[in-house]
């Protein structure tokens, strides 16, 4: 998995550029990283996917290109291109690509000292 620097304060991006597919790789950027929770743009190529895990925090994950299945505590979900879904915290999920896909990923950290 590639990992670029963190994208700079105050300059505008265009979202989907900000990451490439490789070939048979998963890409991923910081788009913002603080102790709260952090934003991240990740692409996947062909073939590739993201395993089965399960984090302590809510996850929000949006596609911006491509489609993929996730799979959230066994339930299967399709999500297209602009679609999101949260993933509850310490939920297992895994997330393939139907073909290639890039997708943003905001996790909230803060909330759960309650």
């Amino acid at each position: 998995m590639i990992n670029e620097k963190e994208i700079k304060k105050s300059k505008p991006h265009i979202i989907i550029e900000l990451i490439e597919y490789l070939p048979d790789a998963i890409v991923t950027r910081t788009i913002i990283k603080k102790t709260t929770g952090n934003i991240t743009a990740t692409s996947i190529s062909i073939g590739e996917e993201l395993g089965q895990k399960a984090i302590p925090f809510d996850t929000y994950v949006q596609i911006i290109d491509g489609a993929a299945v996730l799979i959230i505590d066994e339930n299967l979900f399709h999500i297209g291109l602009g679609e999101g879904i949260i993933i509850p915290a310490n939920t297992k999920h895994s997330f393939k690509p139907d073909n290639k896909c890039k997708m943003i990923t905001t996790i909230i950290k803060s909330g759960y000292e309650d």
